[in-house]
């Protein structure tokens, strides 16, 4: 493991639901560096919700990592060997094909229950609850149809699909939990990408989906996969009664008090967790990721309220708009 006294900063999506973040994307890239032991900053970007970009980790070096780039950024990291957790072990058949049951399988059935198998209550507050009601409404259907293209879901194969995805996600839950035993860790007791990934995935599915979630009861019933989540909970994650939003009966409320690695800066700057607010760095000349980023970014701004008031001029008038909404298999939230 590397590290080399670099300045790490992991740039997420929001802390909601009794998590440092609730973005299923970001999640994991949290687990990794806590896994790693390097002390890293934590900031929170409230500004571009459905950005590919995020998360992404900078360094002190000027170099940015981003979630769209480079097989993303665990693999970036490990690519510009700031730090890898997998050394010798990310080239084996078992690796291989645990890793794309996490990726994959797990993957679409999260994308499943966000977007399309619930009311939409989860993604609302984790992407959309800082932004106004229009355009929050329309950033959420745009999404919704996306998830639908990516999962091949269409009202032909609804029913069909919505099964396949459930059965992958149950043989995978199955195959995990047999590997993992009663060890913490997938793999020669030592901490690995994967179990950052299986971990992120686990917490989301636990904290971030409702109750009646059918992938979080399929979850519950494999306790070992619960208890290694509630272990890192307990070790490196800093809460308290006041703030945790862990509910009495949640699995993961047991013992989640205390933290053995803190995210501190090397030059002792003091303490990040997850309720702080952003640091403020020193300025620093732009790197050309950076523009192009910030670039993006605006030009986001802008088309995104040019759609927004096209879809008002479009349907504002309408008195049939609410009741063709409720009736499009997309759903409706926010009602």
């Amino acid at each position: 493991m590397e590290g080399g006294g670099k300045t790490i900063t992991l740039v997420a999506r929001k802390a909601c639901f009794g998590l440092p973040t609730a973005c299923p994307s970001c999640l994991p890239v949290y687990v990794f560096l806590k896994l790693t032991g390097l002390p890293f900053f934590f900031n929170y970007n409230l500004t571009y919700p459905d950005s590919d970009q995020i998360p992404y980790v900078e360094t002190d070096e000027c170099n940015v990592a981003y979630d769209n780039e480079n097989g993303g950024v665990i693999e970036t990291l490990k690519k510009d060997g700031i730090v890898d957790l997998d050394t010798g072990l990310d080239d084996i058949p078992e690796w291989i094909s645990i890793k794309a049951m996490i990726t994959s399988w797990l993957a679409d059935a999260v994308l499943y229950e966000l977007w399309v198998g619930s009311d939409g209550t989860s993604a609302y507050k984790i992407y959309y609850s800082d932004l106004p009601w229009p355009i929050s409404k329309f950033l959420y259907y745009k999404q919704v149809n996306l998830a639908k293209q990516l999962l091949g879901i269409t009202k032909e194969n609804a029913v069909r699909r919505e099964k396949e995805i459930y059965s992958k996600a149950t043989k995978a839950y199955e195959a995990l939990s047999a590997r993992l035993g009663e060890d913490l860790y997938l793999f020669e007791s030592r901490p690995t990408s994967l179990d950052a990934l299986l971990l992120g995935h686990v917490l989301f599915t636990l904290h971030a989906l409702p109750e009646t979630s059918n992938l979080r009861s399929k979850l519950l019933t494999h306790t070992n996969l619960v208890k290694s989540a509630e272990s890192f909970m307990t070790n490196y994650v800093v809460t308290s009664d006041s703030s945790s939003g862990l509910q009495p009966g949640d699995p993961l409320s047991s013992g989640s008090q205390s933290q053995s690695h803190q995210s501190t800066s090397a030059s002792g700057r003091g303490s990040s967790n997850w309720r702080s607010n952003p640091r403020s760095k020193p300025k620093r000349e732009k790197t050309e990721e950076e523009k192009t980023f910030r670039r993006r970014a605006k030009y986001f701004l802008v088309t995104q309220l040019a759609a927004v008031l096209i879809f008002l001029s479009l349907f504002g008038g309408s008195d049939n708009v609410d009741m063709e909404v409720d009736n499009d298999d997309d759903g409706s939230i926010y009602g």
